[in-house]
């Protein structure tokens, strides 16, 4: 079963290296994200998890049975009791469960810990840029903003516990009213879309695999799509061309590290999107990007499903083989738990822990004693 459980690893870890590799420049490629950056945000951030998650499971098939993996919660609790029981027994078996012990270990832990530690940071970091904003600046309830006194002009958005749009006056005086309704629409979408936790997800992946190119890309290509995505929102309300003009008055302007900007993120490719959009997708394409994202999300349990179902029929032939062998064994000593089918093989009673029916034997051959004074 060792043998089976380091299969399963092997399949899962060269799933995650040939996506992490290979996935960057698939994807990089690929000329239909500035069409539907929203579905391609939910690729990304797909194919980026899925990595993660299947090197977890590698490690975890290692420390615990793959078949016990397929079960039930019972069944996975009574595989790492026999787990520990035999690791010591099999040769090499303690060092496959330390191994997949730390691999799945190191994964949740870094996982667990990186996560908490970025939303602690950023969350204090907004609501803390969200506050001085309020206090320094005069809310402008027509706009529905705050208007902070500066002559640069900058417009973004905060999350957090008080979502909040910040505009300059510098703004304010260079940008007329549609290009400055236009801005605020594109804010706007960024907390209506929950755009921030987008990008949180994508760089709490980034942080955990920092070495694979596809969590480097994916960080990088979410904030640029949350962006387009924005834009899209923007202009449903408003004229294309007066967001492209403001963005040209705010492509120089600065913003906090936790804030999203409309000029932030390149604004030339924007600009160049804006004046000439693109053909929206098809709905049968869509659909089908849609598919593979769930693919991607799916693909690590869905192959340790299927190791594990052939690996439990392995499993059940052995205990079958096994059977048989004590059978004849102890027939002359007495009777054991088990009936004689009609094609000669020996019934079995009860499960394991494992998931498959396995000899049921104790009591009978405590009460037997086989071989023993003979």
């Amino acid at each position: 079963m060792t043998v089976a459980a380091v299969l399963v690893a092997a399949v899962l870890v060269a799933y995650a290296a040939c996506l992490g590799m290979v996935g960057s420049r698939m994807l990089g490629r690929a000329r239909w994200t500035g069409r539907a950056p929203l579905l391609a945000i939910v690729v990304y951030l797909a194919a980026g998890w899925s990595v993660i998650a299947a090197v977890g499971l590698a490690g975890l098939t290692l420390a615990v049975h793959a078949t016990a993996l397929g079960g039930g919660l019972s069944h996975l609790i009574g595989a790492c009791v026999l787990r520990l029981r035999a690791a010591y027994g099999t040769p090499g078996g303690a060092t496959v469960a330390g191994l997949g012990l730390t691999l799945a270990g190191a994964v949740a832990a870094r996982t667990a810990f990186t996560a908490t530690t970025y939303l602690r940071v950023t969350g204090r970091q907004a609501l803390r840029h969200a506050q001085t904003a309020r206090l320094v600046g005069q809310p402008a309830p027509a706009l529905g903003a705050v208007l902070v006194e500066h002559a640069q002009p900058a417009a973004y958005c905060v999350a957090g516990r008080h979502p909040t749009v910040i505009l300059t006056t510098g703004a304010v005086q260079a940008l007329d009213p549609g290009q400055l309704d236009a801005v605020l629409a594109h804010e706007r979408a960024h907390l209506a879309g929950r755009h921030h936790r987008l990008v949180a997800v994508a760089r709490i992946g980034r942080q955990v695999l920092p070495f694979l190119p596809l969590m480097r890309d994916a960080e990088q290509q979410v904030a640029r799509l949350v962006e387009l995505h924005a834009d899209d929102a923007a202009t449903r309300a408003c004229d294309p061309r007066l967001l492209a003009t403001a963005l040209v008055l705010l492509a120089t302007a600065a913003s906090p590290a936790s804030a999203l900007a409309a000029g932030a993120t390149d604004s030339v490719q924007r600009i160049h999107r804006l004046l000439g959009p693109a053909k929206p997708l098809g709905r049968a394409r869509r659909q089908l990007l849609r598919a593979t994202a769930a693919a991607l999300a799916l693909t690590p349990v869905l192959s340790l499903r299927r190791a594990t179902t052939s690996a439990g029929l392995a499993w059940a032939r052995c205990a079958a083989s096994a059977a048989s062998t004590a059978g004849t064994g102890l027939a002359s000593a007495g009777p054991i738990c088990g009936t004689k089918a009609p094609g000669g093989a020996w019934s079995r009673r009860g499960r394991g822990v494992l998931g498959h029916r396995i000899v049921s034997c104790q009591g009978a051959a405590q009460r037997a004693q086989p071989f023993e004074g003979a």
